[in-house]
């Protein structure tokens, strides 16, 4: 699809404007400032309705598998042209890796400068109980990762949620449809209904995300307190100000590049950005985000690719996570990390960030894995920021949605699959949920 120029807003029949109160975004909202409440001087009932946002993040991982696999397969053999399907995955892997290395240098610069940790002098030694909670995913080589990406099982892959695996098997399995041509539009035809099924129980499901959000922080604050907030108030302060900077300095000008308003995109995606804010999952938008990059314009092989790649490859928000954590765990702990040590905590992150699950707390499993790697950094200081992972998390994937949003846009300005008309008058008008 060639990519059009707006010379002018088509003109729409006006939109009778729904009640605040009836808008997604006010009610999910509303359900973490409940929580909030609930956590702080109900802490007996916080303890116990967590399970409202389990139940929610697992109706979401329940098809999550299946539209990665519906979306990839319809993508692909609607272009028949498999030569550009290689090209779509080539410049977004390159887009993933320069912005993910954007996203780790600038996360290491600022917690140099401001030094959030120097004069904690905290000793490793007596965090061993608590770090137990932290234990290290198994390290990996590039060769166990390799073969990490090919299930021995299509089924298990879908089974155990397993994004790269499915997403392997999804571009297999549409490459083989497209090489039997028409014979497969029976298939096509099911893939289709399919998936237009599966983004009915997400619309079905999204009803009930304001008790999600309201059960995970309300959990969180019981257990953890507001408290907890206060000594390590300028880890999160930093952490937030490197947030600002990552959208100022890459992903606003990258935005401008594309020919798109950030604040537009943010806008229109302001559902999805708030549930993550309480839920701190970025699967549980996923089924959401696809549906509404097509509304965008953008041209359904490159979202059916590009916005699954994503979700293991641009980790924008964690990489600023582990970048800035990683050395405040260092000046907390009084260990010296030079400019070479850096260095090399830079090129293990670049291997690390990649691939991981977009599950609330998977991070911290790959930062252990991280600090075990780099043999400088002690595991057991990541005690020190479990009481205030769940603030943290909630700005590094409210950040990892929002990259992944402007990279499924960006690579589609360079395949010019974008309906330039489509995508203004979205942007203008705003997403109004049915």
């Amino acid at each position: 699809m060639s990519e059009t120029t707006v010379t002018g807003a088509p003109e729409s029949a006006p939109k009778k404007k729904k009640a605040f109160y009836k808008d997604l975004t006010f009610q999910v909202f509303a359900g973490m400032v409940v929580g909030v409440l609930v956590g702080t001087f109900a802490p007996a009932v916080g303890h116990h309705v967590d399970f409202l946002g389990d139940i929610f993040i697992h109706l979401i991982q329940m098809v999550v598998g299946l539209i990665i696999f519906c979306t990839v397969t319809h993508g692909i053999t609607s272009v028949r042209d498999l030569g550009k399907v290689g090209r779509i995955a080539v410049r977004a892997l390159v887009y993933f890796e320069v912005i993910t290395t954007l996203a780790l240098v600038i996360g290491l610069v600022v917690v140099n400068v401001l030094k959030p940790g120097a004069g904690m002098h905290v000793d490793p030694s007596t965090l061993h109980a608590s770090a137990s909670q932290t234990a290290p995913a198994k390290s990996e080589g590039f060769d166990d990762f390799l073969v990490s990406l090919v299930p021995t099982s299509a089924v298990q892959a879908f089974a155990e949620g397993e994004i790269l695996q499915v997403l392997l098997f999804s571009v297999l399995f549409a490459c083989g449809l497209a090489s039997l041509g028409e014979k497969a539009q029976p298939v096509l035809n099911l893939v289709e209904n399919t998936q237009q099924a599966l983004f009915w129980i997400i619309r079905k499901v999204m009803r009930v995300a304001p008790f999600a959000a309201f059960g995970s922080i309300s959990y969180t604050v019981a257990k953890y307190g507001l408290g907890t907030l206060v000594p390590l108030g300028k880890l999160i302060g930093v952490f937030y100000l490197i947030v600002v900077l990552f959208f100022v300095l890459v992903l606003w000008p990258v935005s401008k590049y594309a020919g798109f308003s950030l604040l537009k995109l943010m806008r229109y995606f302001r559902a999805e950005l708030v549930l993550v804010l309480g839920t701190s999952s970025s699967e549980s938008v996923f089924p959401q985000l696809t549906e509404k990059l097509k509304r965008l314009g953008v041209d359904e092989p490159v979202v059916g690719l590009v916005l699954p790649t994503a979700y293991s490859f641009n980790h924008d928000g964690t990489c600023l996570y582990f970048a800035a954590v990683s050395v405040f765990l260092a000046q907390a702990t009084g260990t010296d990390l030079g400019w070479q040590a850096q260095l090399g905590l830079l090129l293990v992150l670049l291997l690390t960030s990649k691939g991981g699950a977009g599950v609330s707390g998977s991070a911290i499993a790959v930062l252990a894995l991280t600090l075990t790697a780099t043999h400088t950094i002690p595991v057991s200081s990541i005690a020190l920021v479990l009481g205030i992972h769940f603030a943290l998390s909630a700005a590094f994937v409210f950040t990892n949605i929002a990259g992944n949003c402007v990279a499924t846009l960006v690579v589609g300005k360079w395949e010019k699959a974008i309906d330039r008309v489509k995508l203004q008058t979205e942007l203008d008008a705003g997403y109004q949920m049915a």
